[in-house]
C-alpha cells in the first residue's frame, strides 16, 4: 500500500484494503467468530516425522487399517461410528516414523 500512487482512482481501493486489513486484525485478536455449533475438537500429540489422518465414510475399515499398520488397538464393530476418539499410532517406513 505504501508504494501505491495516491489519486482519485486509487483512494477508494486503498480504503477498502485498509478496512479488510483492520477487520482481519480484529478477528485475529478477538478470535474468529464461528457460525453454527462448535463441535468438540481433538489434538494429536506430535511424534515422529509426520502426521497422517484417516478420514472416510463409516464402516470402510479405517480402524482395521490403523490396527494392522501400527499395531495399536482400535475398537471396531459391525455398527457405524464405533471409533469416536482419535487413536494415535506410529508407522516405521525406511527409517522414518510416520
Amino acid at each position: 500500500m505504501a508504494r501505491t500512487q495516491r489519486n482519485k482512482n486509487t483512494e477508494h481501493h486503498i480504503g477498502l484494503l485498509k478496512a479488510k486489513v483492520a477487520k482481519l486484525k480484529r478477528e485475529l485478536i478477538e478470535g474468529a467468530k464461528t457460525k453454527g455449533p462448535g463441535g468438540e475438537g481433538f489434538d494429536v500429540s506430535k511424534s515422529g516425522d509426520a502426521r497422517i489422518g484417516l478420514v472416510g465414510f463409516p464402516s470402510v475399515g479405517k480402524s482395521t487399517l490403523l490396527t494392522k499398520l501400527t499395531g495399536t488397538f482400535s475398537e471396531s464393530a459391525d455398527y457405524e461410528f464405533t471409533t469416536l476418539t482419535c487413536i494415535p499410532g506410529v508407522i516405521r517406513h525406511k527409517g522414518a516414523k510416520i
